[in-house]
């Protein structure tokens, strides 16, 4: 077991941990939480023996084996298989073994080194390494491209691997969505887990024992994070009562002594209630964090649609010509929405938000914008949109002078103070500050606009729960529109009432809510699973074919049909579901016209009739729009049937 006694860690002359106390036990899958700048990396890292008490004592078994996710993205030319193999210290240890043992001819070294590569598993390490790649959504052409090619989200999940490397994995489950995958391997892991996460849906689904790292302070919980947000919540009423009433119990003695010190009948009763409040153990009061909370401020006007896609393309440019990564895109946004953006990494969601945004150039069609249209835009790399060496103050006064040239320093003061950057932390630098403070920042410097489009792509990445939920809250308040990019399952349940899935180079509704996606995800795996079976099983039967002569036999004929006829339905359904829905509105419009069309038959007077007049031409320009779409779509289902 890990054990903790009387702890003290310091990072400079500031104390994060100062007695703390606490055993983990062989197996427990634990939560460390709390607020950013806590010191829960600061513990961590005197977990991995990077840093050692300056107090207490700690003890971890010297035959646990131990393994540790970097923050850092990693920045190197390795392929992507061989950076994962160095995460298992056992192989790559007996690797540097036979190499010395080689170079000294020592036969008996040579032969213990191949013995430690036996146990390190090295005959199936490769294909146990591209197993966990593949299982994090990687592609098989991907396996050998270099680590610094891919982005940093891309980075941070081979950083991942390299981990898992380390550990007894299962070979089951790997094809699921990364976030699910790792949920279903974490909870089948025998091994003692310790994991740092904002995530509360996540840390609900993988722990059952939550620590708190809380004003130096280290408590342990029972049960994961909602259970743990539950007994505090008792705890904090019961401590606040306890210290209310010593409170009451120390103001009576206090009293009793200021009055009847200076009377000689009373002073032996005064002088003991003054050496019983000596002797009373005091009760600290409750100390809780701050709440963080912040709102985004009244648009000035909200334009209706807010935008409109109309056929287009969405990617890249570059000198080898355009990579275009979605396209045929027709969607509309609307004030007042929150649409949520779902689909697997590397699909295309960060271009469709950054070319939303103008920072790409969309590549075909049109995205036209509504009258007096104002975005916010949360990159999902902060530093995308900060300058590493000036500070909060800096940017602020710049943004100033484009939105508001009237605000003065100390109102813009004022306003970062909202944020928690208060005194000297306006001039701090960026580039040295957290990423949470790098992304309340960004928000800042949102909610400073009056934007009337919230574009947010991975907004949460770097906050803390408290942070995460007032976030929130703010959504759930702000009057415009939200379209959101997140893997916080818990924000997209509370924030968004509609969904978009981009994917197979489109974008389109997706009709069901986050549960329903997960078990697409489930179905899109097994399908995609099921397609490379049956493409070797072909591709064998086809090279059995060219060298016996012989036709595919009934069976086999019976199955590749079937295969491609389910291909063929999963490729039409979404098409086939929207003109469903274009048939609907074509129905209901049509009725409204033939209404609207009998009541101009009858007299009328001049202002009604002016009123429907318009309404009429706008149903036949609506009826037109529907029957090119109703065209297209027939047109699609046709030529994939073909």
């Amino acid at each position: 077991m890990i054990t903790l006694r009387d702890i003290q860690l310091r990072r400079g002359t500031r104390i994060l941990l100062d007695q703390a106390s606490v055993t983990l036990n062989p197996g427990e899958k634990i939560g460390l939480v709390g607020r950013n700048g806590a010191g829960k990396s600061t513990l961590f890292a005197l977990l991995n023996g990077s840093l050692h008490e300056d107090r207490g004592e700690f003890h971890m078994p010297a035959s646990w084996r131990l393994a540790q996710v970097a923050q850092h993205m990693p920045e190197t030319d390795q392929p992507a298989t061989l950076f994962v193999l160095e995460g298992d210290t056992r192989l790559v240890e007996a690797q540097q073994a036979l190499t010395q043992a080689e170079a000294s001819n020592d036969g008996e070294a040579i032969g213990h080194a191949h013995a430690m590569l036996a146990d390190a598993g090295a005959h199936d390490a490769r294909a146990r390494a591209q197993t966990l790649i593949l299982g994090l959504g990687f592609q098989l052409d991907q396996l050998d491209q270099p680590v610094n090619s891919f982005s940093g989200g891309w980075r941070m999940r081979l950083q991942l691997a390299r981990a898992l490397m380390l550990l007894d994995e299962p070979t089951n489950h790997l094809d699921l969505d990364a976030l699910v995958w790792l949920e279903n391997w974490l909870q089948r892991y025998e091994g003692t887990l310790l994991i740092i996460s904002h995530d509360r849906e996540f840390l609900d689904a993988v722990t059952r024992v939550t620590l708190h790292l809380e004003h130096e302070k280290l408590t342990r919980y029972g049960g994961n994070y909602s259970a743990f947000e539950e007994l505090r919540a008792q705890q904090i009423v019961l401590q606040q009562a306890a210290f209310a009433k010593q409170q009451d119990k120390i103001a009576h003695l206090q009293k009793f002594i200021d009055r009847f010190k200076a009377k000689a009948t009373k002073a032996k009763q005064a002088q003991s209630r003054v050496k019983a409040l000596e002797r009373m153990e005091r009760l600290a009061p409750i100390l809780t964090s701050a709440d963080f909370n912040f709102e985004f401020r009244e648009p000035e006007q909200l334009p209706n649609p807010m935008l409109s896609i109309q056929d287009a393309s969405f990617g890249y440019q570059s000198d080898a010509g355009n990579k275009c990564i979605l396209q045929g895109v027709n969607r509309s946004v609307l004030a007042g929405q929150r649409i949520g953006i779902l689909g697997a990494n590397g699909q295309g969601k960060s271009t469709l938000v950054k070319t939303v945004a103008r920072t790409l150039p969309l590549l075909a069609g049109r995205v036209t914008e509504g009258k007096g249209l104002t975005i916010g835009y949360f990159a999902q790399q902060e530093l995308d949109v900060l300058r590493p060496q000036e500070g909060p103050l800096e940017h602020m006064v710049r943004l100033a002078k484009e939105v508001s040239p009237q605000a003065r320093e100390q109102e813009l003061r004022n306003f970062l103070g909202s944020f928690r950057f208060a005194d000297e932390m306006v001039n701090q630098p960026v580039g040295t500050l957290s990423g949470g403070e790098k992304a309340r920042l960004v928000l800042a410097m949102i909610v400073w606009q009056r934007p009337n489009l919230l574009l947010l792509d991975e907004p949460t990445n770097h906050l803390d729960l408290t942070t995460r939920e007032a976030l929130g809250m703010a959504l759930n308040e702000f009057e415009g529109t939200v379209l959101l990019v997140s893997h916080d399952r818990a924000l997209l349940r509370a924030v968004c009432d509609e969904f978009w899935l981009v994917g197979r180079g489109g974008v389109a509704p997706f009709d069901g809510d986050l549960d329903d996606y997960q078990k697409y995800l489930l179905d899109e795996a097994k399908r995609l699973r099921e397609g490379l079976k049956e493409s070797a099983l072909e591709s064998a039967s086809t090279a059995a074919l060219a060298t016996s002569g012989e036709s595919l036999n009934p069976k086999l004929q019976r199955k590749v049909e079937a295969q491609r006829r389910a291909e063929l339905s999963q490729k039409t359904q979404p098409l086939r579901r929207e003109l469903l829905k274009v048939e609907s509105d074509m129905e209901a419009l049509s009725a409204e016209k033939t209404a609207l069309e009998t009541q101009l038959s009858q007299p009328m007077p001049a202002a009604e009739i002016a009123q429907a007049g318009r309404r009429l031409k706008a149903l036949v320009d609506q009826l037109e729009a529907l029957e090119e779409r109703w065209l297209a779509l027939t047109d699609q289902i046709e030529q994939a049937t073909a």
